[in-house]
Formats: structure tokens, C-alpha cells, sequence
């Protein structure tokens, strides 16, 4: 099964879900490995089920997401809607107007220090671009191995990021981006806030057919099409929207895999109370109808609930992150969506969304929850079964549905991936003749997971999947992680 590419097409609905996209694509982006002579060691993950080839009008080959985003008017700050890889370098002809012209200016958009990097390495070339970080001095030395690279720039973005455009690194489809042009991002008028609003948007035939038509270009190039993944705002109008995408789905698609992760940024602790009405309305509704068109529906966010009671959001223990920053709170939620996703993109996949979400539901019950370890605790140093070991009563994952407080000893079924950890590490390399501390100090690499989530929930079946490709967060990924973090991920005795 794993000789076959199953595509997957990914639809983004409002704008925190495009923040959670932007970091996500970021980071598949900072996995592809380009190198040939080291193409065989790191292809376990197989881009082509969520990215597409293709030709520019040049013939310049392009690989770009198979993605469908919508957003509302001024979201999209210095990023043109139709994206720059396929303009054909034309002018515009002139004018033939003989009456009167009146010019309006405006100041262009500053891009931020990313932003601007990122076009001068497109301009000429990654050599160029390290030579520019050397001589900018914000840099730090990156060590692999022992061996001293050239410096990597870091980026503190925290003040420069006010939509996600502000840093993404990859390259959109001309068909990708859908903005609604009746709805503004900035101000207090004009604004996508109930649910009613979202759905009324289909009414208009133009809208309806815009979307059609997006789909119909990205699936009937698929030659294996498992499904679609929804990424969709709860909090605002987006949520009818979302309803309404899901449900034209389900008609049209209803047997492909429809997996949908309703996104909720952060709560501050004051909000208004009109607003927190509308919050609390769009998202009741739209858990109601998107669970019941999807094939699986996971609630996203660092929220601990979602009910007017402000609680403290979930922490990390080696993650120092502002929960005021949409920069900041996506990128935890993008790193758990790349790992999660990755049953059905691996080229060892012998699961597609269908039957993974047939395994996780059960009588029609389709919402599950997500937990997330960010970083996984491991030490520098350790085997795999050193630091399970230390986890047999709780496990070190922290929930990232907003349920209210729901038990992990509630499970009946799940789906877990732990990657990063290099081979040799899977297994504990005793000497001869030493007692293991544990059963799992006894396991092979095939079952030294299954046998930790066995232990510690005997009674739910359990699918584990060990991955080594690490998860890279690389430029613009916020530095938010404590000291205590290698380079590589593991944890440190000393800073």
C-alpha cells in the first residue's frame, strides 16, 4: 500500500486557522530533504499527499501545497493574492484613457527581517542569503554533529507578526488563497462575527462556484484521493462558513475521509460580553454541525475550556510561550497537527483517513480529543525505553482539546506518534549479562511503544507509530524553548 500516493487536499477557514496552516507548512517545508546522496535516510514522510507539482509558464517546476484558504479582506499584508511563482513577467498595457487621472499613493508594506531574507535568498540563491546573516551579526553558530556549520539567523518576530502571512516561507498556488471581500480583518465595522453570517454566504451563486471550481482543480488531478483536511476558526463567523464547506463536502465526497480540527485561539481575560456571547453561540453550533459531516472532528486549542471561566492555558514544561501571541500559540498547535497527520502520509502507510478515523470513532461518536508532549521528554543520552520507563503511571502528554478537564483513562481508542529519536535509540543497548530495569528494556523497535500504551491503558487499542524524521522548527519558528532543550530536541542535565 505504501507504493501509492494518496492525496490529500487541505482547506483553511479563517484566520487563526491560517496562522496554525502557516506553521504547519513551514515546517513540512523544513523536512523536504534536497540533498540526493541523503534523500534515502530521510523519505520516510511522503510530501507528495499534501504537496503538488507543477509548471509555471516558463516551464520552472513548482511544489507548492494542495490547499484551499479563505480569509477576509486586509489579512494578507504584503502577500499577493495570486502568489508570485507563476506571473509571466508581462507589463500591463497602457492605458487608453483620454480623460482626466488622478493618481493616489500610499507608503508600500515594510516586510519584516524574515520576510525580506527570505526574498533575497530567492533572488540569489542560499549562498548569498548565509553570506547576508553573517554579515547582519544576529546570528548563532549551528553545531551538528560536532561539525561547525555556517550560521543560521535567528528571528525574534514577536513584534513584526500582525497576520500570518507576515511568515510564511513557502509559495502558494494561484488558485490557493479566497478572500471574502465583504468582510474587513481590521476595524470595528464590516466584521465576520456570528455564525449566521458565514452561512449566509452560500446564498450568493458566485461563492458557491468559486469554491467548486478550487476543488475540482486540485482533485481531479489526484489519482488517488484519500480526503480532505479542515482547518476551521469556531470562535467567529468562520464557523458557519466552515459548516457550510463540510457539509458540501460530505455531499459531494461523502466517502472520502473528512478529517475537520476546529481552531480556538487563546482567551484573554478581558473580553466583552456581546463578544463572548457570539463566541460561545459560533462555536456551540459550529461543533454541532461540523461533527456531524466529518468523519472525525477534533477540537484544537491551548485553551483549557472553552465556557466563559478563564482558566489558565496548558502549559509546557520547556516551552516559555506567550498565550497573548497568535505567533506563538498556532505554532504549538501546528507542531502536535505534523505529527498527528502523520499515519496517513508516511510511505509505510498502511492506513488511510477512512479507516483511521473507522478506528478512532465509535457509534457515530466522531469528536476525539488531542494531547501533545512538546518537546518529548527525553534525555541526551537515553534510550527510548529509559524514558518511557519513567511515564508507566501518567503519561507525559498534555491535552490540547479544550474539553473541560476529560480524563485520558476514558480512552477506548487512539492513535500515537513518537518521533525524532534516532534508530539505535529505539531499543536499550544493555550490556550482557545486566537485569533491565523494565519489560521495556526488553522490547525490539516493533514493540517497545505498543507495549508502553498497553501498560498504560490495557483496556483501549492502541496504534503507536515510531517515526525518526525529527520535527524541524527552524526559521520562523518562535525560540520559545527553555534552555533545558538541546539542538536536537532532547532534554539537558545542565543549560
Amino acid at each position: 500500500m505504501g507504493s501509492v500516493c494518496r492525496e490529500v487536499v487541505t482547506v483553511q477557514l479563517g484566520h487563526y486557522a491560517n496562522f496554525v496552516g502557516t506553521h504547519w507548512w513551514n515546517l513540512q517545508d523544513a523536512s523536504f530533504c534536497y540533498d540526493l546522496e541523503l534523500k534515502n535516510q530521510c523519505n520516510e514522510i511522503r510530501n507528495d499527499v499534501l504537496f503538488r507539482e507543477g509548471l509555471t509558464q516558463t516551464g520552472q517546476q513548482t511544489y507548492t501545497p494542495r490547499l484551499i484558504l479563505m480569509d477576509v479582506k486586509g489579512s494578507l499584508n504584503t502577500l499577493k493574492q495570486d502568489g508570485c511563482l507563476y506571473d509571466d513577467g508581462k507589463q500591463d498595457t497602457a492605458l487608453t484613457w483620454k480623460g482626466t487621472v488622478a493618481t493616489h499613493r500610499e507608503e508600500p508594506v515594510v516586510k519584516n527581517p524574515f520576510l525580506k531574507d527570505l526574498d533575497h535568498r530567492e533572488l540569489y540563491g542560499d549562498g548569498d542569503f548565509q553570506m547576508q546573516t553573517l554579515r547582519d551579526g544576529n546570528t548563532e553558530p549551528v553545531v551538528d554533529n560536532g561539525l561547525l556549520e555556517l550560521p543560521r539567523k535567528v528571528y525574534r518576530l514577536e513584534t513584526s507578526v500582525r497576520v500570518w502571512s507576515d511568515f510564511l516561507r513557502v509559495h502558494l498556488h494561484p488558485r490557493t488563497i479566497s478572500l471574502i471581500q465583504q468582510y474587513n480583518h481590521d476595524g470595528e465595522t464590516s466584521r465576520l462575527e456570528a455564525f449566521g453570517q458565514g452561512r449566509s454566504l452560500f446564498k450568493e451563486p458566485a461563492f458557491l462556484d468559486e469554491l467548486e471550481d478550487r476543488l475540482h482543480f486540485y482533485v481531479e488531478e489526484c489519482d488517488y484521493l484519500q480526503g480532505f483536511q479542515v482547518l476551521c476558526d469556531l470562535q467567529d463567523g468562520f464557523s458557519g462558513v466552515s459548516s457550510k464547506v463540510v457539509e458540501h463536502l460530505h455531499d459531494e465526497y461523502g466517502r472520502k475521509g473528512i478529517f475537520t480540527w476546529g481552531l480556538t485561539p487563546t482567551l484573554q481575560p478581558k473580553r466583552s460580553v456581546a463578544k463572548e456571547v457570539y463566541r460561545l453561540i459560533n462555536t456551540v453550533l459550529g461543533i454541532v454541525q461540523l461533527s456531524s459531516q466529518s468523519s472525525l472532528f477534533c477540537p484544537l486549542s491551548l485553551n483549557s475550556n472553552l465556557g466563559r471561566q478563564t482558566l489558565p492555558p496548558t502549559s509546557f514544561p520547556h516551552v516559555n510561550y506567550d498565550a497573548s501571541l497568535n505567533y506563538h500559540t498556532s505554532a504549538l498547535l501546528a507542531t502536535a497537527l505534523e505529527s498527528m497527520t502523520l499515519p496517513y502520509r508516511l510511505h509505510s502507510a498502511s492506513v488511510t483517513m477512512s479507516q483511521l478515523a473507522e478506528a478512532l470513532t465509535f457509534s457515530g461518536r466522531k469528536v476525539v480529543t488531542s494531547w501533545a508532549s512538546v518537546p518529548f521528554p527525553m534525555k541526551d543520552g537515553d534510550s527510548l525505553p529509559d524514558a518511557l520507563c519513567s511515564y508507566q503511571a501518567m503519561a507525559p502528554w498534555k491535552p490540547l482539546s479544550p474539553c473541560g478537564g476529560l480524563k485520558e483513562s476514558r480512552c477506548f481508542a487512539q492513535s500515537v506518534v513518537l518521533r525524532g529519536a534516532e534508530k539505535q535509540r529505539h531499543v536499550s543497548n544493555l550490556p550482557p549479562g545486566t537485569q533491565p530495569a523494565s519489560i521495556l528494556h526488553t522490547c525490539t523497535t516493533e514493540e517497545v511503544l505498543g507495549t508502553f500504551l498497553h501498560t498504560l491503558y490495557p483496556t483501549a487499542l492502541s496504534e503507536g507509530h515510531l517515526v525518526g524524521s525529527p520535527c524541524k522548527v527552524t526559521a520562523p519558528y518562535p525560540q520559545f524553548f527553555t534552555p533545558s532543550v538541546s539542538r536536537q530536541g532532547y532534554l539537558l542535565d545542565e543549560p
